[in-house]
């Protein structure tokens, strides 16, 4: 949580860098615009992936691994052997 607003900061200055180039027209624009093309989608879906879509992964299996060890936890405590 501490770390959103420094992504968002430094995402923020990439895109505003990045979007002048996308729209630029002159000499050069079009090999510059297959350049910063993928580079804004990829400025777009890591913070996602990194802020939403990696803790929520961390988070299944973490409860999946406590499921798990809580069911062996239990087979351990009633005396029965596996």
């Amino acid at each position: 949580m501490l770390r959103v607003r420094p992504k968002a900061m430094t995402v923020a200055v990439i895109l505003a860098g990045l979007l002048p180039i996308m729209w630029g027209t002159g000499t050069g624009s079009e090999v510059m615009h297959r350049i910063a093309a993928p580079m804004v989608g990829g400025m777009i879906t890591a913070p996602l992936l990194s802020m939403f879509v990696i803790p929520a992964a961390y988070l299944l299996m973490r409860q999946r691994r406590q499921r798990r060890s809580n069911g062996w936890a239990f087979w351990r405590s009633s005396g029965q052997t596996v």
